[in-house]
């Protein structure tokens, strides 16, 4: 723990009270600096060689407005709300400032400080892929990897947006990834959905454990991947996937919108996508909270909660 100067906003800024943040995958990884296959070296040259060059983590927040800039009309002292700072990162403080037209919104009156703070990782990383994926209502999509933070988020959007999903996790999570909309399960650990002669429009793989050369054999012929989690070779090759074939790869860094996060707040607002916690931390026991995310034993979001809660 250190001591840090509160921030001032600027004009066009606020400044936000944290109350809740999280453990996601991108703080493990900048702080770990564990990379997917192939990025060892160019993960290093950007996040750090020896240690992580951005030494603030966090990058999803929720919590009360203090103070505004000058010029900020939007916003006002007091209004609840989430941010995603996502690369920037940042979150992991007692006060934040940012531009009052990024991403950043209104919380939703239904969800807890804790929920809100999950909502952005997961939720905007699914509503980028799912637009790049043209995904459409009616299709059938299978989400790879469907109990952690991301395929929750892939699970819940995608029943929002009409399509029939089949959750792949373990047997231990089984009836968490029903509980939140999956129609089918399947158990990894006994049946592989690559060899079942079921086919899906789109296949989510947030697990990085299904490439083309697995997933290929289950997608319909115009079906697309989406590899959230992907090696860089199988990055490499995405872009060239559709010359010779007529289903898509779509792989690569996630769009960081505004819009994202406003999209999410309506999405939330309505009851259609509720982040699943599984645990919440004090500030004072973030090293523990990351441990149990190094684990990779996670289900959905490990919420750190910033001081005092003020619901």
């Amino acid at each position: 723990m250190t001591e840090l100067v509160k921030p001032v906003p600027a004009k066009d800024e606020l400044l936000i009270r944290i109350c809740a943040t999280t453990v996601s995958s991108a703080d493990w990884r900048v702080r770990s600096l564990e990379m997917p296959s192939g990025f060892g070296l160019l993960g290093r040259a950007a996040l750090g060689i020896r240690r992580p060059r951005q030494p603030i983590l966090g990058t999803e927040l929720a919590g009360e407005i203090e103070a505004v800039g000058s010029e900020v009309t939007t916003f006002k002292p007091g209004d609840k709300v989430f941010a995603f700072p996502g690369s920037r990162m940042g979150c992991y403080v007692e006060y934040r400032c940012i531009a009052a037209d990024g991403p950043v919104a209104l919380k939703p009156s239904n969800l807890s400080y804790e929920q809100a703070a999950a909502l952005s990782f997961g939720g905007s990383t699914m509503l980028d892929f799912f637009r790049r994926g043209s995904l459409q209502s009616g299709e059938r999509v299978l989400v790879n990897g469907a109990s952690g933070a991301v395929g929750t988020a892939a699970v819940q959007l995608a029943k929002y947006f009409g399509a029939h999903v089949t959750g792949v996790c373990g047997e231990a999570n089984l009836e968490l990834v029903q509980s939140i909309g999956a129609d089918e399960v399947i158990d990894y650990t006994k049946d592989d959905f690559s060899r079942s002669g079921q086919t899906y429009d789109v296949i989510v793989d947030a697990a990085g454990t299904a490439p083309l050369s697995r997933s290929g054999r289950a997608l319909t012929s115009d079906g697309r991947l989406l590899l959230v989690l992907a090696g860089l070779v199988d990055m490499i090759k995405a872009p060239f996937a559709g010359i010779t074939d007529t289903r898509k790869v779509i792989a690569g860094p996630v769009a960081e919108r505004p819009e994202y996060i406003h999209q999410l707040r309506q999405i939330a607002a309505a009851g259609e996508f509720v982040p699943v916690i599984d645990r919440c931390y004090p500030f004072e026991e973030i090293q523990t909270a990351h441990r149990y995310v190094d684990t990779g034993r996670k289900r959905g979001n490990v919420v750190i909660r910033i001081g005092r809660d003020p619901e």
